[in-house]
């Protein structure tokens, strides 16, 4: 016969059972349907992020897009609200939504209160780590977006980390490593001297 359960089993032997829920839908224009370029990021962030009630401009939001295989943009998450000049971002937050949408690959999007949208060295540091999580996830990150305010100077309103530079390393990385047999490989362990005799 099965042990009788205690009475407060509903209160310590709790599991719940998750669902992903979409919380709104956004409507693309015909331009917007492939994001392969930073302006496309900045157009999207501006109809659907920075005209939406829980966007606050004067804290710094970080926000991924989910894209597919095509560069097809699935939709978006906004992962954390920071402060004005900080913000809190991990992978586990970063990558969680990608997963569970099964995206190819993401962009970074945060906004700079400021209005100045020169990356922080805490900016260039958490896309490093976010490249290395992807890497390993296989979700490709494509850009880091920081988002700001046009000038004179500066006409444009965004500045993509990718067009600075800053992802140089990874696109020297083309796929992942190549699949090694046991032989070449134990060839390649040996000295030069008995790889010329094996």
């Amino acid at each position: 016969m099965p042990r009788k359960l205690p009475v407060d089993w509903a209160e310590r032997c709790i599991a719940k059972e998750f669902k992903v829920v979409a919380l709104r839908e956004c409507p693309l224009s015909k331009d917007l349907l492939v994001c392969e370029t930073p302006d496309k990021a900045a157009e999207y962030w501006r109809l659907n992020v920075a005209t939406n009630p829980y966007f606050n401009s004067e804290c710094e939001c970080l926000v991924v897009l989910f894209l597919t295989t095509r560069r097809r943009i699935n939709g978006h998450q906004l992962v954390s609200i920071g402060t004005l000049d900080t913000i809190l971002a991990h992978p586990r937050e970063m990558f969680r939504a990608a997963i569970v949408s099964s995206a190819a690959a993401i962009i970074l999007m945060h906004n700079h209160p400021s209005g100045e949208s020169t990356p922080s060295e805490a900016d260039i540091k958490v896309t490093r780590d976010m490249i290395r999580a992807g890497e390993l996830l296989r979700i490709e990150v494509l850009d880091h977006v920081i988002m700001g305010h046009a000038t004179p100077q500066r006409p444009k309103d965004y500045m993509s980390l990718r067009e600075l530079g800053y992802f140089g390393a990874v696109d020297a990385v083309v796929s992942p490593l190549p699949k090694v047999c046991k032989r070449r490989a134990r060839r390649t362990a040996l000295p030069t001297d008995q790889r010329r005799a094996a």
